[in-house]
């Protein structure tokens, strides 16, 4: 009995961290990666240009459109969509190997994204970030100064519209300023405690 309650407590799980642009999910999922967590995470496929520091196979697989619309059609793709004018999608077999390994999969997506995975995997975790505040948020949105004028206030009347959907979501983290460590730490409290629950959560793909 006890040995059938372990192996049920250690299947795989499909997690999925979301939020609003300039939410600060890509350090979160970064700071996460220097801890060494044993987490597969997902590398996005994205069809817009790949900024400065910016690792090819490691922040992103940067496409050409046509090259995505090809792997669209050949079903490579768990979910797609157009972001900003951007093509993102998260590669099938990524997460399909690590649930099969036994490791958990942790993927980047925007709410619209989450969404899907919901519909396709509704045992996956969901976990939706946010700023402390709306002011803070559109602050790093300008720190960046990646967006014009006109972007940036789609961006913080799409986050706000976001922000509505937010009972799609298992858990809500606040990702404070200079509070990094904590966040990690919220989503690694989360992810222990699923991994303990008397129904686990089964993802089929």
């Amino acid at each position: 009995m006890h040995e059938d309650l372990l192996r049920r407590q250690a299947a795989p799980l499909l997690i999925v961290i979301s939020g609003p642009s300039g939410v600060g999910k890509d350090a979160v999922l970064r700071r996460m990666k220097e801890r060494g967590l044993p987490f597969h995470f997902v590398v996005t496929a994205t069809t817009r240009d790949r900024r400065p520091n910016e690792i090819e196979g490691k922040d992103y697989v940067f496409v050409s459109r046509p090259d995505f619309d090809r792997m669209v059609e050949r079903g490579e793709m768990l979910e797609h969509a157009l972001v900003y004018n951007d093509q993102k999608g998260i590669p099938r077999q990524q997460v399909v190997r690590a649930l099969a390994s036994g490791r958990d999969a942790v993927l980047r997506v925007d709410v619209q994204g989450a969404a899907t995975i919901r519909g396709l995997a509704p045992e996956a975790l969901l976990i939706y970030l946010l700023a402390a505040s709306e002011e803070e948020l559109e602050r790093r949105l300008r720190a960046r100064r990646t967006e014009s004028a006109e972007d940036l206030a789609l961006r913080l009347q799409t986050a706000r519209q976001e922000g509505e959907r937010i009972e799609l979501f298992d858990y809500a983290v606040v990702n404070r300023d200079l509070a990094l460590d904590g966040t990690v730490d919220t989503i690694l409290a989360i992810i222990h405690a699923e991994h303990h629950r008397s129904r686990p959560r089964r993802v089929r793909l």
